[in-house]
């Protein structure tokens, strides 16, 4: 599952790149190759679509995100890794346990 979910933010990413770099930042973009007159996309409807398929690419990226973050395998959760293990012997051999007894009261 999540494999398949980092396979679609990809192609969504690189998806959003194209788009993004098919827009022009003063508004033409698209629009200025297709300048015929008897076009079926005028040139608000270009920027439109350029715009919202931005959007609507930027919203299923975030979902994408958020849904890959909450199946991301749970393997080993209770036990730890290997490295903690490790960690956690090397403390407790090298802290010496307490000696100290405090003196009877009288």
């Amino acid at each position: 599952m999540y494999v398949a979910i980092s396979v679609f933010i990809l192609i969504v990413s690189f998806l959003m790149m194209l788009v993004v770099l098919v827009q022009n930042s003063k508004g033409g973009g698209l629009v200025s190759d297709l300048s015929s007159s008897n076009q079926i996309l005028g040139v608000r409807k270009t920027t439109d679509f350029l715009e919202k398929a931005t959007w609507t690419l930027a919203i299923v990226l975030v979902l994408l995100c958020l849904v890959s973050s909450l199946s991301i395998p749970q393997s080993g959760v209770g036990t730890g890794t290997q490295v903690d293990t490790e960690m956690r012997q090397q403390i407790e051999k090298t802290v010496a346990p307490s000696t100290y007894q405090m003196p009877a009261a009288e």
